[in-house]
């Protein structure tokens, strides 16, 4: 097996164990609800629905910041995807979204990786390990974070 084979089972692996239905212990959870608490306070949202409108804006620009990745990595445009990535991240991590947040930190460090020696296999050999994981982890995402907008100004746990 050569060594770019072993990275890329590597980087596969490690993209899949990020989305698995039962984490390990050290991985994050698909939405830290702690941050949703906090973002409700830094909008002061007393009761006027501001964090749920982010929330809603978060999940309805998903698809597109996941298809700006998938284009930027298929096509090797490497300064689009740093850009991509970073708003993938960026945004997860505003909303709490913490294992899409990590899956996304790990690709950006492959894409940074590799920028040293970007080549147009480079960077879709890194659509190939991670694209997957990053929908199904986005899929989960909205999912959680539908049913806690959902959920009113109830319990958020």
């Amino acid at each position: 097996m050569s060594h770019h084979q072993t990275r890329q089972d590597e980087r596969e692996a490690r993209a899949q164990r990020a989305v698995v239905a039962r984490p390990a212990a050290d991985s994050p959870p698909l939405v830290d609800r702690s941050v949703l608490d906090r973002l409700g306070r830094e909008l002061d949202d007393d009761g006027e629905g501001y964090t749920r409108i982010f929330v809603a804006n978060f999940i309805a620009c998903l698809p597109g910041r996941i298809e700006r990745l998938r284009l930027a990595l298929t096509t090797g445009d490497l300064e689009a995807a740093v850009d991509a990535v970073l708003s993938l991240k960026t945004s997860s991590q505003m909303v709490g979204a913490e294992r899409l947040a990590a899956l996304a930190m790990d690709l950006e460090t492959e894409v940074r990786g590799e920028a040293s020696r970007a080549d147009m296999i480079t960077l879709p050999n890194l659509a190939a390990s991670f694209l997957r994981p990053i929908d199904r982890c986005g899929s989960h995402t909205v999912h959680i974070l539908g049913q806690w907008s959902r959920a009113g100004s109830g319990d958020r746990r």
